[in-house]
């Protein structure tokens, strides 16, 4: 093996010579990454005994995107297009062998290699739209000539990650492999490639995926139609649309400016700004910096929950979701069963809309144990409480807690503003009292305040940041103060829209944001 930079190396296996990327944590096309791949094709093109080659990634995954730290710093060369053209301009075949996932730039840098080979366990997507942007590597461009316009305009619009299995079924992929043997099985895919003398396949080339759809627009309007609710006052999306547009009606090179003008007009806006900002803010939200490798969780099998109303039933469903068993608690039956029919009211209606099905509906209300009796949360890890927003009932309910629950299990308090602290002080146990403020609807939002007292042990704190991923929340963690985070801003927000009603504006010229402007009006 002869390393061509820092995070790229090459290889020779008889005939066919193998490029491997090695950046941790995702390899993610940096600059670095682009001149090693660069290079170790060039080489590959100018060595004789090389007859084919296959671009592999070391680590637990294939190219995973762009490397995002990098947009709005100085342009450091190669460019991607100059990467890729070398790539689907080499006059030897080039297999990506793909692991893990192959996403955004990662994707576009396979779609230009003549073949793909993937892991049966690896996935792939297009995912920019959630950073506000759009592929800008000629993704929206090739991939409908492999896919079709319908699976193409769903994977860049929703920018959902597609298995492997159903990769290849779409077109996307031209072979599968087992995990364990993927570098193997790459190998003996390129080296038939060359003894077969298949085609130097470029997907740019391909047009019969695309043309039962050029002169049909109502294909797209359609599509608009469908999703008008979904995209409703975001940017991306429409951009993507008429990106697919552009593979279908223009030459591809005239489709590959106009993904590069729609590109660049997003990059400029300030949508993709603020969900580019929240794309990093919600990753650097799980870094504590006070709690390292060392502290170790506290194992979370048994959840309860004081209270079945609006609150206490939408927290539930997140454990219920997640597979655990919620004992729920009430103080009459028929608040238990009015909660218990909310819960499946807003399971049979996910169902209807075909999110689930009758058997998941199914499973998880099995999961859920509805009591009147808070002794049946004796031996739960931990218990959430979602009673009324009142620091006497809350103190009084910590104090039965504290002699029922198990020693160290977690005491939680859902509550939105009041004190954490007090409320731990009406326990033997404050240190294992913590703030878990769910926002209403609890099973559909995802903030979730982790509030941690002056007593909050830092096993309980990683507990709840951890169960928060796990329940698919976005943590942020906090210290005890008047409204935390999200009721503080929203206080101050409501001060001044009710200082601009009382000198006089009418309620409805109130604007909590600015109008937004988009850069795509309606077609």
């Amino acid at each position: 093996m002869t390393a061509i930079n820092a995070v790229t190396s090459l290889a020779v296996d008889g005939n066919i010579a193998v490029l491997t990327v090695d950046s941790p944590p995702v390899n993610a096309l940096s600059a670095a990454v682009r001149a090693g791949i660069l290079q170790g094709i060039e080489r590959c093109i100018a060595d004789p005994a090389v007859q084919g080659i296959v671009l592999a990634c070391a680590g637990k995954t294939f190219i995973a995107g762009a490397d995002i730290t990098e947009f709005g710093k100085p342009f450091v060369p190669p460019g991607l297009p100059e990467v890729q053209a070398a790539i689907e301009n080499s006059p030897k075949p080039v297999v990506a062998a793909i692991h893990g996932t192959a996403l955004g730039g990662g994707l576009e840098v396979a779609l230009v290699c003549h073949y793909r080979i993937a892991a049966r366990s690896a996935r792939c997507g297009l995912p920019e739209v959630h950073l506000g942007l759009l592929p800008g590597a000629g993704g929206t461009q090739r991939l409908p000539r492999l896919v079709g316009v319908e699976r193409a305009l769903e994977m860049v619009a929703y920018g959902t990650h597609v298995p492997a299995p159903e990769a290849a079924e779409m077109g996307l992929l031209d072979a599968l492999a087992d995990d364990a043997t993927l570098r193997a099985d790459a190998i003996a895919f390129a080296r038939r490639i060359v003894e077969e003398k298949r085609p130097l396949r470029k997907v740019r080339d391909l047009e019969d995926r695309i043309t039962p759809a050029r002169g049909h627009g109502e294909l797209f309007a359609a599509f608009r139609k469908a999703n008008a609710r979904r995209f409703r006052g975001f940017e991306a999306p429409e951009a993507n649309i008429r990106c697919i547009e552009a593979a279908v009606e223009l030459p591809f090179d005239e489709g590959l400016r106009r993904e590069r003008e729609l590109f660049q007009a997003l990059m400029a806006g300030t949508q993709s700004a603020a969900q580019r900002y929240v794309f990093f803010a919600s990753r650097q939200v799980w870094n504590v910096p006070d709690i390292g490798a060392d502290v170790q969780p506290i194992p979370v099998a048994k959840v309860g929950i004081v209270g079945a109303g609006t609150m206490g039933g939408g927290i539930a469903m997140n454990f219920l979701n997640a597979g655990m068993p919620v004992t729920i608690v009430e103080t009459t039956q028929q608040a238990l069963d009015r909660g218990l029919r909310t819960i499946r009211a807003n399971y049979d209606n996910t169902m209807k809309k075909g999110r689930l099905s009758a058997a998941d509906v199914e499973a998880r209300m099995a999961l859920l144990t509805p009591t009147l009796d808070l002794q049946h949360l004796a031996e739960a890890d931990l218990v959430i409480e979602a009673v009324f927003e009142n620091m006497e009932v809350k103190k009084e309910l910590f104090g039965r807690l504290d002699r029922i629950v198990r020693a160290g299990a977690i005491l939680a308090t859902n509550t939105s503003a009041l004190d954490v602290d007090e409320i731990a002080a009406a326990t033997s146990r404050p240190e294992a009292v913590i703030g878990l403020h769910f926002f209403s609807p609890a099973n559909v939002m995802k903030l979730l305040e982790v509030v941690r007292g002056e007593k909050t042990a830092k096993p309980v704190v990683r507990t709840s940041m951890e169960l928060a991923r796990k329940i698919g929340k976005v943590a942020a963690l906090v210290g005890v103060c008047p409204g935390f985070v999200g009721n503080r801003m929203l206080a101050q927000r409501q001060r001044e829209a009710q200082k601009l009603a009382l000198e006089g504006a009418l309620p409805q010229s109130i604007q909590v944001k600015p109008p937004i402007k988009s850069q795509f009006p309606p077609r």
